[in-house]
């Protein structure tokens, strides 16, 4: 991350006063309550009556990964999941399946994208100055003799406001697409009708797909079978029943 901090920096003090680190605390706290969530994009399509069709093949799209390797056994699992969410079932003959569900997932080539940061900032206050009555000493008869003097109490630290500056980072777009079609052989030349799809994708600076495949998984049962008419843009945290859900599995 390529920072590039401006000569300026902008304050945004709260209600144009200062506030306690209390409350500064809680700002951090409401922001880490967010920091494990995603924000996913789904487009899917859908012909009419496509949720007639519930039972279902499932094939490889993905031609960088082996039928029989371990990474695409756990992808297959967690569409088998999500499908299971909206009442699909994997036919125990192929033949007799209404549908064939293509699946590919992968990752996109780094991208770089100026996002700008905001920061607390956190500021050094003098104490106050107050007035005390101390003794000094004491006179002949023992009477305690006293002193007004002027102290100066402990420095203290408060929120600020926030500073802004952009970033450079280097993304990546991870990406789960199903595609469900007839099961039935090409005829006269024309592939099976497709009944629907469901692109799935989110942009992050991790390229790990497997951390990212639940979450893909996990939206797209709302949509499968459905018509999201146009690109919708969601947030989903790892603690959501959805995602908990493809995590258990069948």
């Amino acid at each position: 991350m390529k920072s590039e901090l401006p000569s300026d920096l902008r304050y945004l003090p709260r209600a144009g006063r200062w506030i306690s680190l209390g409350g500064a605390a809680a700002a951090v706290l409401l922001a880490a309550g967010c920091a494990n969530s995603t924000t996913v994009k789904i487009d899917s399509l859908a012909k009419p009556k496509a949720e007639e069709s519930i039972s279902y093949k499932i094939l490889n799209k993905n031609p960088a990964v082996d039928d029989d390797s371990l990474r695409y056994k756990e992808a297959a699992g967690y569409v088998r999941t999500a499908l299971s969410g909206k009442g699909l079932y994997e036919a125990p003959d192929n033949q007799n399946a209404d549908l064939v569900v293509s699946i590919d997932y992968g990752v996109g080539p780094p991208q770089s994208r100026r996002e700008v940061v905001s920061e607390p900032v956190y500021v050094t206050l003098p104490g106050q100055m107050r007035v005390e009555r101390v003794q000094v000493g004491t006179d002949r008869n023992g009477n305690p003799v006293y002193q007004t003097i002027t102290v100066q109490d402990a420095p203290r630290t408060e929120f600020a406001g926030y500073r802004e500056y952009f970033v450079t980072v280097t993304v990546y777009e991870k990406f789960l697409r199903l595609n469900a079609t007839e099961n039935k052989p090409a005829a006269e030349g024309r592939p099976p009708s497709e009944i629907w799809t469901v692109d799935i994708t989110s942009e992050g600076e991790s390229r790990d797909i497997r951390k990212a495949l639940p979450i893909l998984a996990a939206a797209s049962i709302d949509y499968v079978g459905k018509d999201s008419l146009g690109q919708k843009t969601i947030r989903i945290k790892d603690t959501d029943k959805d995602v908990a859900f493809i995590k258990k599995g069948m």
